[in-house]
């Protein structure tokens, strides 16, 4: 019997028109084969006029590679490519409000912060939001340790990433499409 293979945490990147419905069209895929999408974020990319949505899953490589397979079959997609963590520079971005009150009894919250690399975003009497940029683990380690100042809210973006590749796939593609495009145009002539 054949071993099962190994689950890793994927990232997928679909770059298409912004329009209305594709997330649901997305999600749809992930949900028919169970795989629960980590976070999701979206947001206009490089190419004017092309949109960005970041997705992250745990799986198998089998199976992401489907995945990639559906979602393009979409109309209203360009292209989707995957990637693990050796292919990406990432991070996310939390908030945390915790209660000035108590933040100012503490002795040593310059040295948290500093120690986290974290800032303060906006101080009022009643509480105080501090940012922190980073990977989950390091967002965590913030998260635990102001968890004794009594968090009033938390916050964590999804993944935002680029490739560490020297080039933009999606430039690549929509050149090799242009070209495409005009050598049938050649050919029409």
């Amino acid at each position: 019997m054949s071993q099962p293979a190994p689950r890793q945490l994927f990232t997928v990147t679909v770059y298409s028109e912004n329009c209305v419905g594709l997330l649901n069209q997305v999600s749809v895929i992930f949900t028919r084969r169970c795989l629960n999408i980590e976070d999701v974020s979206a947001s206009v990319s490089s190419v004017p006029d092309i949109h960005k949505l970041t997705l992250t899953t745990w799986s198998d490589r089998p199976t992401m590679e489907k995945v990639v397979k559906q979602i393009e079959k979409r109309i209203d997609v360009l292209r989707v490519f995957l990637f693990t963590d050796d292919d990406i520079v990432y991070q996310e971005i939390s908030l945390y409000k915790v209660s000035t009150q108590r933040l100012l009894e503490e002795q040593d919250l310059e040295s948290i912060i500093r120690h986290h690399s974290a800032r303060i975003l906006e101080m009022t009497p009643d509480y105080t939001v501090i940012e922190k940029t980073g990977h989950p683990w390091e967002t965590e380690a913030l998260f635990d340790r102001l968890r004794r100042y009594d968090i009033k809210q938390f916050v964590r973006s999804g993944r935002v990433c680029v490739t560490k590749s020297p080039v933009e796939y999606i430039d690549m593609f929509l050149e090799e499409q242009n070209r495409r495009q005009n050598g049938n145009n050649d050919l029409s002539d």
